[in-house]
């Protein structure tokens, strides 16, 4: 399965992508702010768009009472995503030398894939648990108190993906470049498991 075991080594090589490039990407626009301020989240923390994006968001943030962005130090996942994808890679590339050297079939590039799935529904879970926490727990003492139209206090939770008007804010957030090449090795992986079937029952045949 020598084709099949170079892709699955490709395909989860792709993945350190994320120790690069952000994960996903807010984006928030209002008519005070021509050009929007924007915050990258890498595995490794979160970063602005722009120099001075978190300290302005921050400034926002305090008036309505929501925390500040954490820093690395303040979150765990910040430590453990880091590690759990440095495992996913190495993991992925031993099985894929396996299979080059025919040491392993196939269904082992399969694992690996649904393995990767767990863990990324895994993520998503706890990033969108953050969000919640981030746009719902906030200060009593807050400058600004906002009520709903039915009197219960406002939040202000992100979307997990996708368009919400918060105020008079425009929220985009959505998937960034790392999470575009994640998605790319993890389907290299799927092509690897099919082409490694064919290649198994050639063998089989012969």
């Amino acid at each position: 399965m020598k084709k099949a075991g170079i892709i699955m080594i490709i395909g989860s090589l792709l993945l350190l992508g994320l120790f690069k490039f952000p994960l996903w990407n807010i984006m928030l626009g209002a008519p005070q702010y021509p050009n929007p301020l924007g915050m990258d989240i890498y595995i490794q923390g979160i970063k602005g768009v722009e120099e001075f994006d978190i300290k302005n968001i921050d400034g926002l943030n305090h008036y309505i009472g929501m925390k500040t962005i954490p820093k690395p130090e303040d979150m765990w996942e910040f430590e453990v995503f880091p590690t759990v994808i440095g495992i996913m890679v190495a993991i992925g590339v031993i099985i894929g030398m396996l299979g080059f050297l025919g040491k392993v079939n196939y269904k082992w590039f399969l694992g690996w894939f649904v393995l990767m799935s767990v863990l990324g529904i895994m993520g998503m879970y706890d990033f969108n648990s953050w969000l919640i926490e981030y746009g719902t727990d906030l200060d009593p003492k807050a400058i600004m108190k906002l009520l709903n139209p039915d009197g219960t206090p406002m939040t202000y939770k992100p979307p997990l993906i996708g368009y919400q008007k918060m105020l008079n804010f425009d929220v985009d957030s959505w998937p960034a470049t790392g999470a575009y090449m994640m998605f790319v090795g993890m389907m290299l992986t799927i092509v690897a498991f099919f082409i490694g079937k064919m290649e198994y029952k050639k063998i089989q045949i012969k």
